[in-house]
């Protein structure tokens, strides 16, 4: 008889979002309409857990009552109704499964639970077996998932066969070349036959032995193009220039290039041509001639590195501020949810290595057309609309999650990249100077690893984003996509945060490509690695796994032996995983052991070759006139019909619903919301956000913003890139920013190099043209990414170099991009341009300084930066934001408003300063009142341009769910009504009511005064608010305790309980924070809270605090979820949820949501709103994926009745605005925000009152704060 129990949970019906959605993909997408109905269900089987800890489990952890049915081992279907089931592929991180055990694991310490979760889909209809075959293939990603039986195995717990020792290819150093060419393509490697010849000559004349098959594998995945860019170090012996209109520029560009490494490299022998030496000459230069002395000097290349001052507190201190760009284009391809994640988990290591905060992400993406039908899908690949959702969900999620505010998000469309998707992340990290040391390793210095644990995820990813990319990849590429564990991540960030952790750290590499090998293998040159010590998720891992694999969230740390127990110690208290694996040698060789055996023993020397010398020539395609954008301006003929054509274009319309699902506000630091203005309609261009520093006040702040445009590429290699970097710079500008303090690094993308010297021809064009930008404007790249693998068969990718800029600056230099006044003329900048269409860079350069200076001097208040769609969309979108009008002059040329405009930027000037403007600019229009677009005769109103604009994308990305409101569209009853509704609740009967607020006869008063409050804040797994709800107390005058729960052995869970019991006693608040601790991604929220608050000692500590010293409770987001979860809202103790409570579930549009919420204070009954108004309206971010509010009708009357109703969503003007989901953001019954306990002393709300400070959301308009922190800290005095 089995051991293993079986549960499945399902949505009930109303809220089913996941099914509905599936159901909908299947008629709209797939095109079937056989199928009637759609159930998903969630199954875990479960073993070597007690009876009552899986009955508390069943009610707390799998399920929740409110929201949904449980089922034990089996569940009713309908006649006709067909099901299958899907599970990850073994070696998958799971985190369903994860959480589960975790939150099992806080009911019973001492439990050691096995728990496996899939999915399940039942369909009903009259369904063919082809039809039910498609929904299978839709559901099902190969790479990572595959169909699993029905049936119930007897046991959950994995047998894993011994790993056999490392083969030693025998007889290899002497082995004939046929022999050698026979075993090399036996082993699917990333490395040329010529880097297998160089390993051959090395293993017979210098270690006079074979190789292990570990040995080859390591090689392999060091000198990978993705580790050691072997194609942007290929030497280029020999470049042709072909004819063309605009062969001189380019050539011209190459001879300066020439002289430049003359004169740089004189009297050096070892420097040849090469992609990277192009890539990198210019900074070189420029850092000669003393234009690169905020660079940080180090050995450790984490990533790019410049010392800035920063305000602190009035006084100025030296920071780093680091950024990164990233690509995971083939991992998203295969995989998209788990590429995209690890794409931005790979970007936040490198400076987190650095022991630098990351705090701001951007997201650049390429795809093809993903409103195209399913039936236009190439063999061999996933679907467009399948691919770009499920890499956005991937992204989102793990920033949401590790708690990064993504600040800027961009998806560019070209039908090329159907050859393969880019995905880019850029991230931006800053920390005090003085936190981070830099020291080499030395002899006897010891290696901890730190974080995640290693298993087969990821193996062969370094040298899979090499390899040749073609139909039959996908079925075999699943190993290679690693999973991402955001929670272990930012357990990471909170332990380097720590100065004195950072203190100690000598050295640090992130395990990103190459594993074990390479990230602990480039710390030193001479190792010696035990594997053995090296944590595993599970056993039957070989030496060569351990060595390769490329499991994410993982660092290779260097302390002395010295510092070795502290920082072991420092790292339990982060609840992270620490074990010394290696030490330093005195001999230059890396050395890895496994079972006392030496499987790799490599000298330093040989791994620095980076395999065998490439070489190749260089044939130059040189562009003509024909297919020039800036020379295309064609006449037109209907200007209204050409403006809405404008608005709908793929590159142009509205990305909203995608841009919310990315967490923008987290940090309380994000400058710019992502779209600003009264309606959050106005696009902004570039990612601003304040400096994250810990303790104190700053007014300095970062920028960044990307310049690129694959169709300018695809004509002309060399004019893409030079306008990228120019378009990069110009979008910096609009900013506010200072253009001379500005640093690139780039992102190159190309189609896969071979021997045919015409294809080397785009990389090398878009580098010369990137190098001529960067002596132009005399700002260096100092950094950059390759990825050389865009093809698909015949197909590839356009030439792409992405330039990012960054920039700091003051709060004070900054403006936003909305439309602000009517009367305020429209000015237009027009960059100079020499006679090859290029950027005339000293001209250009001073118009952008000239208007640095108007900008300061508030002689333009909002600015644009142009594109490829010229004037037409950029004032468009600038008048959306607040909903004002334009008139466009009558003399501006139809050719130019609809004309490219790279580097021009289109300014508002209010009325009377234009005279005063010291740019360079033609007047081309003015801001009106009458919300109407007016050019000519053509006139648009809003309304007209908003749905062309919004309508492109919405059956990709929704904004509107569709889906009727309770208290809107639907009664109490869940019935339709006509017209509006009013609903009175027997409250308002007792006049307790006046102009729809609750007016309490009195607020509870405390009767335990204290003169300064503390508050305790719990971090668990997922916690990413801590900081923000730690500032906002400590800002109102309380004292913050914050305690990390740990939960990696029973004796940490059972400590933790003590600990937590103890802070409790100590408090007079608690404040549960923001995050997703086993919660929103992926399933079910606040877990992790409500199962260990529901311990017997905790559970006893919060009561006595809120019955006998008249504490306070609050929390927010997550901590909402977790009130609501425990019973402390509504009922005001912890009781549990009963099958009839209000709870919080999914959206109604069923994702992520991330924007500003207007919410109405319509109860003061709380202490915690006693410094509120009555009926005012708060402006806040909202950023979760369960904040939909929903109870039955009897608990509806009852909360308003009490005045337990604290807050409600509603439009900017303080309307509550129940069925429009552009205010009621998550569909939340009667727009309800914020419920407190009965007596008001337990606060729980969805919006983040906490993520405020002086210079957020500056393009966001209304109060914002709610002041509820202040009113806590007050009710104790």
């Amino acid at each position: 008889m089995s051991n293993v129990r079986r549960v499945y949970v399902e949505k009930k019906p109303n809220f089913a979002v996941q099914a509905k959605e599936l159901k909908h993909e299947i008629s709209s997408y797939l095109g079937i309409e056989s199928i009637t109905a759609v159930r998903v269900l969630i199954r875990y089987d479960v073993e070597n857990i007690s009876d009552e800890v899986f009955e508390r489990a069943c009610r707390t952890v799998f399920a929740e009552p409110p929201v949904d049915d449980l089922y034990l081992e089996t569940f009713e279907t309908a006649e006709n109704a067909r099901m299958f089931s899907v599970e990850y592929l073994p070696g998958q991180f799971d985190q369903r499964a994860d959480s589960a055990v975790q939150c099992v694991q806080f009911l019973d310490e001492k439990a050691q639970p096995i728990i496996r979760s899939a999915t399940t889909y039942v369909l009903e209809g009259n369904m063919t077996d082809e039809e039910f075959a498609a929904v299978k293939n839709h559901c099902i990603n190969p790479v990572d998932s595959r169909e699993t039986g029905m049936e119930k195995p007897e046991t959950l717990v994995a047998v894993f066969d011994e790993p056999a020792d490392v083969e030693i290819f025998e007889g290899f150093m002497d082995m004939a070349e046929d022999s050698l060419r026979e075993l090399y393509d036996s082993l699917n490697l990333a490395m040329t036959f010529r880097d297998f010849l160089h390993i051959q000559k090395y293993f017979r004349e210098e270690e006079k032995r074979d190789p292990s098959v570990t040995e080859i594998r390591v090689l392999d995945t060091y000198w990978s193009d993705h580790c050691r860019h072997t194609t942007f170090s290929t030497e280029l012996t020999e470049v042709n220039f072909g004819e063309g209109d605009y062969k001189e520029p380019i050539v011209s560009t190459y001879h300066h290039y020439l002289a430049d490494r003359e004169v740089l490299y004189k009297g050096r022998d070892d420097k040849f041509i090469c992609l990277m030496d192009l890539a990198l000459l210019a900074m070189k230069k420029l850092k000669s001639e003393g234009k690169l002395a905020d660079q940080e000097e180090s050995d450790e290349i984490n990533a790019c590195s410049i010392v800035v001052p920063v305000d602190v507190n009035g006084k100025e201190e030296e920071w780093l501020i680091n950024f990164k760009n990233e690509t995971h284009n083939h991992p998203t391809e295969i995989e998209p949810f788990g590429g995209a994640a690890t794409c931005l988990g790979g970007a936040i290591r490198d400076p987190l290595s650095g022991r630098t905060y990351v705090y701001q992400a951007m997201r650049v993406t390429g795809a093809a057309d993903p409103t195209v039908p399913v039936g236009d899908t190439l063999k061999g690949k996933l679907p467009q609309k399948k691919l770009v959702r499920g890499a956005a969900h991937g992204y989102s999620s793990y920033g949401n999650q590790i708690g990064l505010a993504t600040g800027y998000v961009k998806e560019i469309y070209h039908p090329d990249y159907v050859a393969k998707r880019m995905e880019i992340g850029a991230v931006l990290g800053a920390a005090p100077r003085r936190a981070v040391i830099r020291e080499n390793s030395d002899p006897g210095d010891i290696i901890i690893l730190l974080g995640g644990r290693t298993g087969r995820d990821g193996i062969g990813g370094a040298t899979g984003s090499s390899k040749v990319h073609t139909e039959a990849s996908i079925e075999v590429c699943g190993a290679e996509v690693q999973k991402g564990n955001a929670p272990t991540e930012r357990k990471i960030q909170r332990m380097f945060r720590r100065e004195e952790v950072s203190s100690l750290i000598k050295k640090c590499n992130d395990f990103g490509a190459g594993g074990v090998s390479v990230a602990i293998g480039e710390l030193a040159a001479g190792l010696r690695v035990d594997l053995n010590k090296v944590p595993k998720k599970y056993a039957g891992l070989d030496g060569t796994e351990i060595a390769i694999s490329e499991s994410q969230e993982r660092m290779a740390v260097v302390v002395d032996p010295k510092d070795v127990d502290t920082f072991l110690k420092y790292a339990n208290e982060e609840n992270l995983e620490a074990v010394p694996v290696a030490v330093v040698t005195e001999e230059p060789r890396l050395v890895l052991v496994w079972r006392d055996k030496e499987i790799v023993n490599i000298s330093r020397a040989f791994l620095d070759t980076n395999g065998a010398h490439q070489e190749t020539k260089v044939s130059v395609d040189i562009p003509n006139k024909e297919g020039n954008l800036f020379a295309e301006r064609p006449d037109v003929a209907d200007v209204k019909a050409k403006w809405l054509e404008t608005l709908s274009d793929l590159n142009v319309c509205s990305q909203k619903g995608l841009v919310e699902m990315f967490d923008g506000s987290i940090g309380a630091g994000s400058v710019f919301m992502p779209y600003g203005g009264k309606y959050q309609l106005t696009e902004t261009q570039t990612m601003v956000a304040k400096v994250p520093v810990l303790k104190g006040e700053t007014n300095t702040v970062t920028m960044m913003s990307y310049g690129f445009d694959p169709y300018l590429s695809s004509w002309s290699p060399y004019h893409g890139a030079a306008w990228a970097v120019t378009e990069s710079v110009a979008k910096i500008v609009a900013a506010g920013g200072d253009y001379k303090k500005i640093r690139f690094t780039f992102q190159e993308y190309f189609r896969r190099m071979t021997e045919d010297p015409a294809r080397w021809s785009q990389p090398f064009c878009a580098l010369l043209g990137a190098y001529a930008a960067q002596l132009g404007f005399g700002l260096p790249s100092i950094g950059g990414k390759d990825s050389m693998s865009g093809s698909f068969n015949d197909i590839d990718v356009p030439p792409t170099l992405v330039s990012f800029a960054v920039d700091v600056a003051k709060l004070s230099d900054v403006i936003t991009p909305e439309l602000k006044k009517a009367g305020s003329k429209l000015v237009w900048l027009r960059a100079p341009k020499d006679a090859y269409d290029l950027p005339d860079y000293p001209a250009l350069m001073e118009q952008y300084e000239k208007l640095h200076q108007d900008i300061q001097a508030g002689r333009v208040i909002s600015a644009y930066a142009l594109d490829r769609h010229g004037i037409a969309a950029a004032v468009s979108k600038m008048a959306l934001g607040n909903g004002l009008g334009v008139k466009m002059e009558h003399n501006l040329d139809a050719r130019d408003f609809f004309g490219a405009g790279f580097g021009d930027i289109l300014m508002e000037v209010p009325d009377g300063k234009v005279g005063e403007l010291s740019i360079t600019y033609t007047l081309v229009g003015e801001v009106t009142a009458d919300g109407r677009l007016s050019y000519g005769n053509a006139e648009l109103t809003l309304d007209e341009a908003l749905k062309s604009w919004a309508g492109t994308l919405e059956n990709v990305f929704k904004t509107d769910s569709g889906i009727p409101t309770i208290g809107g569209a639907l009664d109490l009853d869940g019935k339709p009504v006509d017209g509006p509704t009013s609903y009175i609740f027997a409250g308002e009967e007792k006049n307790t009511y006046e102009n729809g607020c609750y007016i309490p006869e009195q607020v509870y008063v405390c009767r335990n005064k204290v003169a300064k409050p503390r508050v305790f804040i719990p971090v668990f797994p997922g916690t990413n608010c801590e900081y923000d709800s730690t500032r906002a107390f400590e800002r109102a005058g309380a004292e913050v305790d914050v305690k990390v729960f740990k939960n990696l052995t029973a004796e940490d869970i059972h400590d933790s309980v003590e600990i937590f019991e103890k802070a409790i006693s100590q408090a007079q608040m608690i404040m549960f924070p923001g995050g997703f601790s086993a919660g929103d991604e992926p399933d079910g929220s606040a877990k992790f809270f409500a199962t260990a608050f529901q311990n017997a000692k905790i559970k006893e500590a919060v009561m006595k605090l809120l019955n006998e010293r008249d504490g306070l409770a609050l929390g927010i987001c997550n901590g909402f979820q977790a009130l609501i979860k425990l019973g402390l809202v509504p009922y005001g103790e912890i009781c549990g949820q009963k099958e009839d409570s209000p709870t919080l579930t999914y959206n109604t549009i069923g994702r992520h949501i991330s924007k500003m919420v207007y919410t109405k204070v319509v109860s003061t009954k709380s202490p915690w709103l006693m410094n509120a108004k009555p009926g005012a309206v708060y402006c806040n971010p909202a950023s979760h994926g369960e904040g939909r509010f929903v109870a039955n009708k009897e608990w509806i009357g009852k909360l308003f009745a009490n005045g337990q109703v604290a807050t409600q969503y509603c439009d900017v003007d303080g309307n509550v605005c129940v069925s429009d989901e552009m205010w009621n953001v998550n569909g939340s019954y009667f727009a309800i925000e914020g419920i407190t306990s009965p007596d008001g002393r337990v606060f729980g709300k969805m919006a983040h009152s906490e993520r405020r400070d002086n210079g957020v959301a500056i393009n966001i308009y209304g109060e914002q704060d709610l002041k509820i922190f202040e009113s806590g800290v007050a009710y104790f005095k």
